[in-house]
């Protein structure tokens, strides 16, 4: 017993002269320590706390690496061994905080590894490849899909690769009359206009933020192959215009399908393979809108954290391709606030129909962007006091309102609905009123408030229950197993006299108003 009250010599003295010696080996004899003072314990821990910094793991660091360790750090070790433990926490927390400052949105660190590591390699690899080798002669020009301020895009195929039939229309233009549907040597060829003020820069732009989100965000976009200056001038080539292009995907945007009178219900097998099964036509219409919504949010939320801002989000800039993947097009608008790529303090790029009521994606008083690598550095500081991302978010908001309210399609009922939410003030709960409306759209198309803005980012927006519900992922997987009509697809809207419900709020609205919102939002009559 006494024995057990009072601690062999051999031990008190380990405790006190080789206290360090615990940090590293547990005892043989736990019961003799498990009976110690304690004050002896709150020694054991600090020591424990203080071992972290003891100077022999230095120096066991040192030993251990020998010749192997650079001179730098060599140099660095030893100066961090002959700081106090104070020192040495404050070292620690202050390299805590810059890891934390250089990692936050837009990424400082990141961008600054694809900007002198990636993008090098990627010129090196497409030189080998001959991505950066393309010429006029590889391509033949089929027919015009459609055209912009600054481009016309057509479809095309790499002659080489493959084999179309070539005939001249009237004017002696060569064109291909047969495109292989499933050939992969199908591509995008957008030709920059010659001779319009801005078109030089906008083709540019765009082929820089093509080449920048193929190394940091390659599932957002189409995958782009490169660029050429035509050589020649002939039917089809002007001497010195620039050519972009793309690997085909599709040829669709979310616009054609829109204009169709039968639209969510004609993209149905598009994004999920096949007819939904045990699922009534209003609830797939509401699941097809929120698997488009769901994907566009996502790809905003990717390109906004590597500091880029598209600035143009519209239904004829959103690529449907044959898997139905939605892919951003069109970045000629686009501005990467990470180091100030294509961004003029008093100028901006924008569709009134789609822009938000700031207009800038910056406030206008923001000066000119210094150089990169300074504009870089403070570059998380300038999107954490702006919030610029929200510009992407408000056009989103307008997407989903026309995708679920037919009425909003065409170009002179949206100019309307810009009307009337600005006398409404940008709220849409008040604009609601009319029947129209919900809690995911109320909360993008909103001004942004000073401190808390009401807005939301697309992060936030992929956490709001509409989206937290997942009927439309769990949707595609159920239309591929033959059950009943009986299946309950969890995350549906239910409606029941005249009331929408949502999870945690409750909207009341007319009956007619109802069965339109339910008809869009995936509602059903009990």
């Amino acid at each position: 017993m006494a024995s057990l009250l009072h601690p062999t010599p051999t031990v008190t003295t380990i405790l006190k002269h080789r206290t360090s010696t615990i940090c590293f080996f547990c005892p043989l004899k736990p019961t003799n320590v498990s009976f110690l003072t304690n004050t002896n314990r709150v020694n054991t821990n600090t020591t424990k706390c203080n071992a972290f910094f003891d100077n022999n793991v230095t120096s066991g660091l040192l030993e251990v690496g020998g010749d192997h360790i650079p001179s730098f750090l060599r140099s660095g070790l030893l100066q961090f061994q002959e700081l106090s433990d104070m020192q040495r926490w404050e070292f620690l927390l202050f390299g805590g905080l810059i890891w934390i400052y250089l990692t936050a949105r837009p990424g400082v660190l990141i961008g600054a590894i694809d900007a002198y590591l990636f993008a090098p390699l990627q010129l090196g690899f497409d030189n080998l490849s001959g991505r950066r080798n393309l010429k006029t002669g590889d391509f033949l020009v089929g027919d015009k899909i459609g055209e912009g301020s600054f481009g016309v895009v057509y479809s095309g195929v790499l002659i080489s690769k493959n084999v179309v039939d070539v005939e001249e229309d009237k004017r002696g233009r060569s064109k291909a009359t047969r495109l292989e549907p499933k050939s992969k040597d199908k591509v995008i060829l957008k030709k920059v206009k010659i001779g319009i003020q801005g078109a030089e820069e906008f083709g540019e732009f765009e082929e820089w933020f093509n080449y920048r989100l193929s190394r940091a965000a390659p599932e957002t976009c189409a995958d782009f192959l490169g660029s050429f200056v035509a050589d020649k001038t002939n039917s089809q080539f002007t001497k010195g215009g620039k050519w972009l292009v793309w690997k085909f995907e599709g040829d669709r945007t979310l616009a054609d399908y829109m204009k169709e009178r039968n639209f969510p219900s004609n993209l149905e097998s598009v994004m999920f393979g096949r007819v939904l099964q045990g699922v009534d036509s209003s609830r797939r219409n509401a699941l097809i809108i929120k698997q488009i919504m769901r994907q566009i949010i996502t790809s905003l939320k990717k390109i906004h954290d590597t500091g880029i801002v598209h600035r143009d989000i519209k239904p004829a800039n959103l690529v449907v391709t044959k898997q139905g993947q939605i892919k951003l097009i069109d970045f000629g608008a686009a501005t990467d606030l990470r180091i100030g790529k294509n961004y003029v303090p008093d100028r901006t790029l924008l569709d009134p129909d789609y822009c938000p009521p700031e207009l800038y994606v910056l406030p206008e008083e923001t000066p000119s962007p210094p150089p990169a690598p300074i504009a870089a550095f403070f570059s998380p500081i300038l999107w954490q006091l702006n919030s610029p991302d929200l510009f992407d978010t408000y056009s989103a908001g307008i997407v989903l309102l026309q995708m679920a309210i037919p009425t909003l399609r065409s170009p002179a009922a949206l100019k309307n609905f810009n009307l009337e939410i600005k006398t409404c003030g940008y709220d849409l709960k008040k604009w609601s009123e009319s029947g129209r409306g919900w809690d995911l759209a109320t909360k993008l198309i909103s001004e942004r408030g000073p401190v808390r803005r009401g807005r939301l980012s697309a992060a936030s927006a992929l956490r709001h229950p509409y989206f937290l519900l997942g009927g439309d992922q769990a949707a595609a997987v159920l239309s591929k197993l033959s059950l009943s009509r009986k299946i309950i697809v969890e995350g549906i809207l239910y409606l029941k006299e005249g009331t929408f419900f949502l999870p945690y709020r409750f909207i009341f609205f007319t009956r007619q108003q109802t069965q339109t919102l339910a008809r869009a939002l995936g509602g059903y009559r009990a």
